[in-house]
């Protein structure tokens, strides 16, 4: 089903300014209007959809109510920024959603003057918002100018550190600052912790919701003739647990729970914190992700994230594959380990899915542990784990694990403790461009003096890494691999454990050599199939290990070759530095070798499909062919002269 819904009243609206003019009629028939087309647009893209459904009567409220663009609206994490970017001007192309050229999936600060601050990873929003209050206070006069600073975050994302360090500072500094909880009892992944059994109690006994909003912190917001009667109900309150008590511990003043889907409820409240609030205050709306969407609302994730998809039925339309995802084949072999060791255990950070853990979780319930969005802790604690003896396995992605850097840095390397990072999502991920794409790992690995540093050529390797990840003891070890699925290989039955710091041939020429690292192996296999074509015969090899490196292979290939070049899917300080640092101290360069390293450019690469990504970093097979080339021309040139 392609055809546009019917939306009269959302076709009046170019800007939130549109709103403003609208009845609160209006403005909920507006809602429901938003809500199916946000339905429409991300059948037609994929994307993120429970999200931004469970926020649409928020969005419509906020923007009717706050003079956005100078009020800062500031989306944590902001896959939920769908709604609002039709409100803001960019409907015409919504329907380009993380495509090439297209629009972000998240808020993006060159897209629109709308998105005042680009996010993608979780629990920034207060610490921005707080910033802006601050350059408001002291005087700031960006264009526009500088009004209100709201922050809206999810339940999810407030059990990271960074989101109380932020509270705890504003609380302190006391500076007009707004931030909506947006609690819908699920982040990706259903919401662990403290936090989250804290904020299930608040709404437990829902015939005590109203006496609640009212005998908390909106009490001093009400008109005056309605004060009485909420202290009152305060008062047949107070021997319960209330909402506010921790937040205002911090600092807040606070207000709610209330429904964050009734619009009788949001443009009161928020119109009333608009015109009396000073200093910091949270807002507390209850909302269903995936609201108003049957097939999004009864799936496990709420329908977090999607491929094209039938709006009638709610059926995505997924592409068959032979070959398993590289994420399961990290599960299974991870499961094998673990069923012959019982020291092995397994921690995400609030991606049990995604990192293929929940089957894990099934199987050994007691050895799988979700941290919640807090990777600093998850490094931490797998650092206690294995200074007490177990063998925690680390699944994080490779750019959530950049946000546990000092932990890795000063908890795990220094004391050489075994842990093992699993590091999905390496290289370039398509759709939701540079926020998650992995491409720093292998260099802020490679540098940590007695840290191991594997990447997976293809899904058969993966299993190997896994293998000997689970064997290895001396100090910690990471093994990176792609996301999506795996190349097509002969898989073993089981991993085995490799030989630390050795890689392999996989074809013997003459010439030059390519020595990849990682999953462009594939890609360098086609372009020697192309340079077949021409009469060129290259050495390919697969190193296997960054560190420590096989040194023996990498001096036989230059010994042995006029030219030799390096191939990885990440940044310049990664595995091509360390084999030119080889190289440069051995002296080979003294004997002529030609070296070139192919990387990822110096530049973040906006979303497209990981095939095009890697067009624009030059990494395809016809990149590695035209590098060949010219590196032998070279070579012509050189002899000619």
């Amino acid at each position: 089903m392609t055809d546009r819904p019917e939306t009269p009243l959302l076709d009046r609206i170019s800007s939130p300014a549109d709103l403003r003019r609208l009845s609160d009629g209006e403005l909920r028939r507006l809602a429901g209007e938003l809500r199916t087309e946000t339905i429409s647009a991300v059948s037609q893209t994929g994307g993120h959809l429970g999200a931004g459904l469970g926020v649409v009567e928020l969005t419509v409220a906020l923007h009717a109510v706050f003079d956005t663009p100078k009020d800062r609206l500031i989306w944590d994490v902001s896959h939920q920024c769908y709604p609002h970017k039709i409100l803001t001007g960019r409907r015409d192309r919504i329907r380009t959603l993380r495509q090439k050229d297209g629009l972000s999936g998240f808020t993006k600060r060159s897209e629109s003057d709308f998105d005042p601050f680009g996010a993608a990873h979780s629990s920034t929003s207060i610490s921005a918002a707080l910033g802006f209050a601050t350059a408001r206070d002291l005087g700031a006069t960006p264009e526009p100018a500088l009004g209100d600073a709201i922050a809206v975050i999810g339940d999810g994302a407030l059990s990271a550190g960074m989101a109380y360090e932020a509270m705890n500072n504003a609380g302190h500094l006391g500076k007009r600052l707004i931030v909506i909880l947006n609690d819908n009892e699920m982040s990706i992944a259903p919401p662990v912790g403290a936090m989250s059994s804290y904020l299930s109690r608040l709404y437990a006994g829902a015939p005590f919701q109203e006496f609640k909003s009212m005998a908390k912190g909106a009490v001093s917001f009400l008109p005056p003739p309605f004060q009485e009667g909420a202290r009152r109900a305060k008062d047949l309150l107070k021997h319960m647990t209330v909402g506010g008590t921790l937040f205002e511990a911090l600092g807040f003043s606070y207000v709610g729970p209330i429904d964050g889907h009734d619009m009788d409820q949001l443009l009161p409240v928020l119109r009333t914190v608009k015109d009396r609030a000073h200093g910091p205050i949270l807002i507390h709306a209850i909302t269903r992700k995936g609201k108003g969407y049957a097939p999004a609302e009864e799936a496990a994730d709420r329908g977090h994230g999607v491929s094209k998809f039938d709006v009638v039925t709610g059926e995505q339309k997924k592409a068959a594959s032979n070959a398993p995802s590289y994420t399961k084949v990290f599960a299974r072999s991870l499961l094998q380990e673990a069923a012959d060791d019982d020291r092995i255990c397994a921690v995400t950070a609030a991606m049990p899915d995604g990192t293929g853990l929940d089957l894990f979780a099934e199987r050994y319930p007691s050895r799988c542990f979700d941290v919640g969005i807090a990777e600093q802790h998850g490094v931490t604690f797998c650092a206690g784990l294995a200074a007490g003896g177990m063998k925690p396995f680390a699944a994080i992605y490779s750019t959530f694990l950049q946000r546990g850097y000092d932990q890795v840095v000063h908890d795990v390397a220094i004391q050489r403790l075994p842990v093992r990072f699993a590091i999905d999502r390496a290289g370039l991920v398509g759709a939701d461009g540079a926020t998650h794409a992995g491409a720093f790992d292998v260099a802020y690995l490679s540098n940590l003096p007695g840290f191991t540093v594997m990447a997976a050529a293809d899904e058969a390797e993966l299993a190997h890494m896994v293998a000997t990840a689970a064997a290895h003891d001396d100090g910690p070890i990471a093994f990176r691999f792609p996301r999506g699925e795996g190349a097509g290989v002969e898989m073993p039955e089981r991993g085995v454990p490799l030989e630390i710091g050795k890689g392999r041939i996989i074809s013997e020429g003459r010439d030059v050599a390519i020595l990849s690292f990682g999953a462009r192996l594939s890609e360098v296999r086609r372009a020697e199939e192309a340079l077949g074509a021409r009469g060129i015969r290259p050495t390919v090899a697969d190193a296997r290990f960054a560190k420590p490196l096989d040194r023996e292979m990498i001096l036989d290939l230059a010994a042995r070759h006029e030219a030799l070049i390096t191939i990885e899917e990440g940044a310049v300080g990664g595995f091509g530095s360390h084999v030119a640092q080889l190289l440069a101290e051995e002296g080979v360069f003294d004997t002529g070798l030609r070296f070139r390293s192919m990387v990822l450019p110096d530049t973040f690469i906006d979303q497209a499909s990981p095939q095009d990504m890697y067009a624009v970093a030059r990494l395809n097979a016809e990149d590695i062919e035209d590098k060949v080339m010219s590196v032998l021309e070279s070579g012509v040139r050189d002899k000619r002269a």
